[in-house]
């Protein structure tokens, strides 16, 4: 086996490609309109350093946990840890490390940053040991960690978070969350079993019922949260609705990729990946940042 540069194999184990998850952190400094002011921007862009630090720490906990498992995946047998590119001990340093960053970070941040990024952690220790083997609660406590992301991110800039906003976020990761465990039982087929025994209790029916039934919400949560009289308040003018079409083509669309490629296992490979897709994310972020700063 030829054996990867080093700085692949820390992007890797760092799982840097999903720090992009980590963008839901600016969700406060976009529509708390506080993009304009540097040291929000600033306070922004710090919280969302350190969440990417304890966000690799777990990714590497979860990968210590599931390594047996992982060597049966057809694609994750390829992570470090899995395929003995990076030992357990260097790994469990390097976790330790990472921890010691962005717990120390938050700290200095403040009381509420520290709250935040303590319970995100946890909560990653938990999903480990416990909830990931939980049906149904497994992708639901992946939602409450891109909730925190939110509310972190919130707290960073000073800004109160829209119940409409959290709710649209938790249904949001529902979606992908769901849309990733079908994924899996397809491309593990019946060995899905042997890489994570959750799988056993979901079947594609029942996932294709939860994404249809998710989707729907999520769509009906964001129209409500567009012409909200909190979001008049707020911004001033409900424009916000003028960007539900993008919304429904990016949901509609990520459902093509799902159920006509057969992708879904990596959400945030396929948004960047996939143009359509990341076109109409981009757009809608313009749109946004045009209505609330501009009208």
């Amino acid at each position: 086996m030829q054996r990867k540069p080093a700085a692949a194999t820390a992007f890797a184990l760092l799982r840097s490609d999903q720090w992009i998850k980590n963008c839901f952190v600016f969700s406060g400094l976009l529509f708390g309109e506080r993009l304009h002011d540097l040291t929000n921007l600033g306070n922004a862009l710090v919280v969302f350093g350190l969440f990417c630090a304890v966000a690799s720490a777990g990714y590497i906990h979860n990968d210590l946990s599931d390594r047996e498992g992982d060597r049966s995946h057809p694609e994750k047998c390829d992570r470090p840890i899995a395929s003995g590119l990076v030992s357990v001990t260097s790994a469990r340093l390097v976790q330790t490390a990472l921890l010691a960053l962005g717990l120390g970070g938050a700290l200095l941040m403040g009381t509420e940053i520290l709250l935040y990024i303590g319970a995100y952690v946890i909560l990653n220790f938990a999903y480990t040991a416990l909830l990931k083997h939980v049906v149904v609660v497994d992708v639901m406590t992946i939602g409450v960690g891109f909730v925190i992301r939110v509310l972190v991110g919130c707290a960073a800039v000073g800004a109160t978070a829209s119940v409409w906003l959290l709710l649209c976020t938790f249904l949001l990761a529902l979606f992908l969350g769901f849309g990733k465990r079908r994924h899996e039982l397809l491309i593990l087929e019946a060995k899905h079993v042997d890489h994570r025994p959750v799988l056993g209790h979901y079947g594609v029916r029942f996932l294709d019922q939860m994404i249809g039934v998710v989707s729907a919400v999520t769509i009906v949560c964001y129209i409500m949260y567009t012409v909200s009289p909190e979001t008049e308040a707020r911004h001033g003018n409900t424009h916000l609705v003028y960007t539900v079409p993008l919304v429904l083509h990016g949901l509609f669309r990520y459902d093509f990729l799902v159920y006509r490629q057969s992708l879904g296992g990596n959400p945030t490979s396929i948004v960047v990946k996939d143009i359509p897709l990341l076109t109409t994310v981009l757009v809608w972020v313009l749109a946004c940042i045009g209505i609330l700063y501009l009208t």
